[in-house]
């Protein structure tokens, strides 16, 4: 049987208004770019994971100009809330059609988790008990199923002290739970805008890069570089395994501007 394929995008920052720059980059312009490479690469695509940050400045017409251009591709949508997004804003915008703010999905044998690790107000991450007991509720409800976790903020650090200070605070009371239910296969994030690939156990922890700029890998302090924005691509097969590989544009990003930190 076929694996189903998943394609990842994270850290849209879309702002207010079309062609509105953030760091001298049109974030808008490079979320349709990014999509357009992905789907021309990757002919069959099941499922879009959107984890996180999927605007800058969180106003109905840029989660509708979202909205729109992920309904045009005519397939299943999962989005969840980042740092900088609006969770009421994203439940009535982004739930309808193909396009859902949906906890939980089945493809096949598996299922995915979309967690909320936003703390309103703060750049860093925490799942609180609700979203802990959510997730344990799912994989007690499911023992046969393999599960892939998505969530915004990162769970194991990266050896870059501004962002690992944004981390998951509670991530070690996240890592034991799912330590106990064998069927977990991977984690998944968005918000370090790099590329992560790590082992924890049995369990695989990654991340997306994002669709605009990238953070300098390994930075003591905010940096960006100009390497070209990118996707994720997951490949979940019938008998748990799991792939997983990063594109990117062909091109490196061009007008950014280094300023100082906008979290």
């Amino acid at each position: 049987m076929p694996a189903h394929s998943i394609l990842q995008i994270s850290d849209l920052h879309l702002k207010q208004h079309p062609g509105e720059t953030m760091l001298g980059i049109d974030t808008e312009y490079y979320f349709h770019r990014v999509l357009d490479y992905a789907f021309e690469a990757t002919p069959k695509i099941d499922l879009i994971l959107v984890t996180g940050d999927l605007t800058q400045d969180p106003c109905l017409g840029n989660y509708q100009r979202i909205e729109q251009v992920l309904q045009s591709y005519g397939l299943p949508c999962i989005c969840l809330p980042g740092n900088h997004d609006d969770d009421a804003l994203m439940q009535v915008t982004l739930n309808m059609g193909q396009v859902s703010c949906n906890k939980q999905t089945f493809l096949g044998n598996w299922q995915i988790i979309a967690l909320n690790s936003r703390i309103p107000g703060k750049p860093g991450g925490r799942l609180e008990k609700k979203e802990l007991q959510f997730l344990e509720d799912c994989l007690r409800a499911y023992p046969d199923r393999y599960t892939l976790i998505a969530v915004h903020h990162h769970c194991q650090t990266i050896a870059s002290p501004w962002l690992d200070a944004m981390m998951i605070e509670n991530a070690e009371e996240f890592l034991d739970l799912l330590h106990c239910y064998p069927m977990v296969r991977a984690v998944t994030c968005g918000h370090i805008h790099q590329v992560m690939d790590k082992r924890i156990g049995s369990i695989r922890v990654f991340s997306a890069p994002s669709t605009c700029f990238q953070f300098e890998p390994k930075s003591q302090e905010f940096s960006v570089m100009d390497t070209a924005p990118g996707y994720r691509m997951i490949q979940l097969h019938q008998d748990g395994g799991l792939k997983t590989d990063v594109f990117r544009l062909p091109e490196a990003l061009s007008g950014l501007q280094l300023k100082a930190d906008p979290y």
